[in-house]
Order: structure tokens, then sequence, then C-alpha cells
């Protein structure tokens, strides 16, 4: 019997360095997801599933696999031959692997000894806001139909200038959201001068289009984009270059959102909007421009539409960040810069664009842009029946603010100095005037 019992030691050994040598969740794979992955996949957050806990995660390890594998996750979809990018969610050869060994080998949980200090992720905001603004009351969002923008007016009362250096928006329910973009409105502004504070209000389409043709959603009416939400979008950052966005004294608050039925029950929604201050006095000025083309019309069954947009910058700035943005015929997008020396420069390719994640890509370095440069951008839509998220390839598709309409939008961030004139910072140069 004491024979057996030696015997049996050599194999129990072996055993055991086997497991300590192979990939486990606590040493090898938790660290990966807390890098590329717990920023969305956690409690309130946007990617289904939570990979805190080996429990939570390990349901999803076939997923993982699959994921990783085929590079549709950690949503990324810039060309690796242009640009480079601060926020770069790729995985390297090395991290694949050790994901795709850990699912094959039965995704053994491991040692909890072994785990890394967890990562402090803060409950619902992913930075802690400094000041929240809130819709009054929540909105119904029915159940079923096509809802227009509504626009909700909430007053800061900023006695003073006060510069922000990031920003977020958190819906209560993301199901029933497309996309909120928030402004500030000068005081005295007369636009959206008939919404009273904190009642939701929609802008007949008669006005819509005349603001449009206008160009009234610009630096001309002094108001001023401030941050968005939209499906996959992270909060926004404006402390490059020690700069900072200035929310004017007294100005108020203009909320633009899109609401989509979720087509279950109607949903009481309500929106939080929380800014980080500035913290130390901002040398440069943060702003956040917009590249975008009129001239949108896709026929029916149209795999390979193309589109282009153009704009001129009429002073020097540095670029921070570049946010291209469709909707579901959108296939891929190309921005190029043309300076004014004849150089020409892609600064993002997205081959293969996908709605359903709003990414911004943020610029590893600022990159200067002299006055004079043209931003050129090329986009490509397929309305064909090959495209699986086409609602509709039997329609003819135009500009406008539905899923189910187009756009071709390069919304972009640049900082300038703190002092310069916004007036007539860029030019987009096709454009209705």
């Amino acid at each position: 019997m004491r024979n057996l019992v030696l015997g049996l030691i050599p194999l129990l050994a072996g055993a055991a360095t086997s497991e300590s040598s192979g990939v486990t969740f606590y040493r090898d794979v938790l660290p990966i997801l807390e890098k590329r992955c717990q920023v969305c996949h956690r409690p309130g957050e946007a990617g289904t599933g939570s990979f805190l806990a080996y429990d939570s995660t390990r349901p999803w390890a076939r997923a993982i696999k699959a994921a990783v594998l085929t590079r549709t996750m950690p949503p990324w979809f810039a060309s690796p031959d242009y640009g480079h990018f601060l926020n770069d969610r790729r995985l390297n050869a090395t991290e694949i692997q050790t994901l795709v060994a850990w699912v094959d080998a039965g995704a053994p949980e491991g040692n909890p000894k072994d785990k890394p200090r967890p990562k402090k992720w803060t409950t619902g905001w992913s930075r802690q806001p400094d000041i929240v603004f809130e819709t009054p009351k929540p909105y119904v969002v029915p159940a079923k139909g096509v809802l227009d923008y509504v626009y909700i007016v909430i007053p800061t009362n900023f006695e003073n200038d006060t510069w922000i250096t990031a920003g977020e928006i958190r819906p209560s329910d993301r199901s029933v959201v497309h996309h909120v973009s928030a402004f500030w409105r000068p005081p005295g502004s007369p636009w959206l001068k008939n919404a009273k504070p904190g009642v939701p209000y929609q802008v007949p389409q008669s006005e819509l289009n005349r603001a449009q043709e206008a160009g009234e959603a610009t630096f001309e009416q002094n108001a001023e984009f401030l941050i968005g939400y939209s499906p996959g979008m992270p909060p926004q950052d404006f402390s490059t270059d020690r700069a900072a966005k200035v929310i004017p004294a007294q100005s108020d608050l203009v909320l633009e959102v899109h609401f989509t039925p979720n087509g279950r029950a109607p949903v009481e929604e309500t929106i939080q909007v929380g800014f980080v201050l500035a913290k130390l006095e901002p040398t440069r000025r943060f702003v956040t421009v917009s590249n975008w083309s009129a001239d949108v019309a896709i026929p029916a069954g149209d795999a390979n539409r193309e589109g282009h947009a153009s704009m001129r910058f009429n002073a020097a700035a540095n670029l921070v960040f570049l946010q291209p943005h469709m909707h579901l015929r959108g296939k891929d997008m190309t921005i190029r810069l043309i300076y004014p020396d004849g150089r020409s420069e892609i600064v993002l390719a997205i081959p293969h664009y996908q709605f359903n994640w709003q990414i911004i890509y943020y610029e590893q370095q600022p990159l200067h842009i002299p006055k004079g440069t043209r931003m050129e951008i090329t986009a490509h839509w397929d309305n064909s029946a090959n495209n699986p998220y086409n609602p509709d390839p039997r329609a003819d598709v135009r500009l406008g603010p539905q899923n189910t309409d187009e756009m071709l939008v390069c919304h972009t961030g640049l900082t300038v100095d703190r002092h310069a004139s916004l007036t007539n910072l860029v030019t987009v140069e096709n454009a209705p005037r």
C-alpha cells in the first residue's frame, strides 16, 4: 500500500505542475479583461455580461473566443495603416492567444490569490463629475412609433464662465435613446426661444428646415456643442493640450434628444449630464466642429454609393479626435488632410464601418493643422440586400435624422488658443448656406 501511495505522488505532482503552468482566469485572463473589456462589460454599461468576476465571466467563454478571433471585440474599426490613436482598443496577438487558450482548456478558474488588485470603477459614472444636471421629470417614450427630436433646456445658473475638462451623458435606459447632443446656449439667444426650461420641446418641421438651410446649428448663432451620447460612445475628455471647454456665465444647457421606442413597452426616461471642472487654468480652448455633407442621395439597391464632404480651416488648430458618423447603410469612410503646401495625408480610414459603435478616435499626439488646410472625406453606403443592417433595400435614402435615413459626418475635436475667435474657425464647403 505504501508503495502504491509513493507511486501516485509523482503523478499528482505532475498534474499540479501542469495546472499551474496552464492559463487560468485569475492569473492570465482577468488582467486582460481589466485593461481591455471591463470599461463596457460591467453592470450598468453598454457591454453584454459582466467580466468583473469569474462566475459572471465563465458563461461567456465561448463568445469571448469567437469575438477575439474575429476581432469584433473589443470594437475598433480604424485601419492600422493610418494614424496612431491613444485609445486603440485592439488586442495584441499574445492577448488573443491567452484568451483562446483559456477557453480551449475549459476556462479554468485558477487560484484566487493570483488575481490582480481590482481596478476601481466608479459606479454609474466613468469619472466622478463635479456637477450634474438632470432632466427635471421623466420623458415617457412610447412602445412604438417614430419620434422627432426633443429639445430640453436646463438653466446652468453659472455666475461665471465655467471651464470643463470632461463630460458624460447617462440615459437611465439606453434601449430607448438613439443619441443625445448637449449644447450651451448664451443668454438672450433666439435659438429655441419658445422652449420653456425643463419642458420637452419639439421644433416644428418648418423651423427645422429653415434652421438647417441657414446653417444655424453652428457657431454663427453663438451656441456651441459640448458633449454627445450615442451607442458605444465613451465619455469625452477635453484636457489634452492643457485645454478645456468653456460654458459662458448664465448660459443654458440644451439637450437635443432622439428617443427610439424599444417595441416592448413605454419607458420613463431620465437623462443626466455630468461635467468635470477644470482644476488648473487652461491655456487652450477645446472646440468640436463637424465636417458634413448635405448631398446624401442613395438609390435603392446601390451597394457602393459614394459621398464626399469638405471643410477648410481658416485658422490654425490642433486636431485631438475624429468621430465618424453614418447610419445603418454606412459602409466605409476615409478622412484625409490636404495641407497648404500640397501635401496629403490620410489621418483615419474605417474600411468596415459599424453603426452600433460610435467610436471617438483620439490622436496619440495632437496633430497641428495649419491655416488653409482642408479636410476631405470620402465615404460609401451599401443600400443593397447584402447589407444585413439595411432596413429596406428597396427604398431610396436621403439625408435625415432617423436611423432609416442617412448621414455623412465627422465630428472633429480641436484645441485653439483660449482667446481665439471661433466665428470663422472652419468653413464647411459643401453644406447649404
